[in-house]
């Protein structure tokens, strides 16, 4: 499994993640979200509507994965969207893209 994943999986163990796309917009729009993860086979509008939402409150986020992915790293069905609402945690995911 790919190393981003296995921090993601990390992250839902310690409780850090939100997931789905009513959580996530909650999560940011509340300040908690600190990296936002799209999957790439999100639908266009999904995609856009995150983006912006991340650029408008400077929010880091990664298109990446497949809804698969992202699901199966949480231990959940298919996800388009999840967010990772600690700090710390989504430094070190972030350095795992670079």
């Amino acid at each position: 499994m790919n190393k981003t994943l296995s921090m993601i999986g990390l992250c839902q163990k310690a409780g850090k993640i939100s997931s789905g796309e009513f959580s996530v917009e909650t999560a940011i729009k509340a300040g908690h979200a600190h990296l936002v993860i799209i999957a790439d086979n999100a639908s266009d509008n999904t995609k856009k509507k995150f983006t912006n939402m991340c650029n408008y409150r400077q929010i880091p986020y990664k298109i990446d994965f497949d809804k698969d992915e992202l699901g199966h790293a949480i231990g959940k069905q298919f996800r388009a969207t999840i967010c990772v609402t600690d700090e710390q945690f989504a430094t070190s995911i972030e350095k795992t893209w670079r």
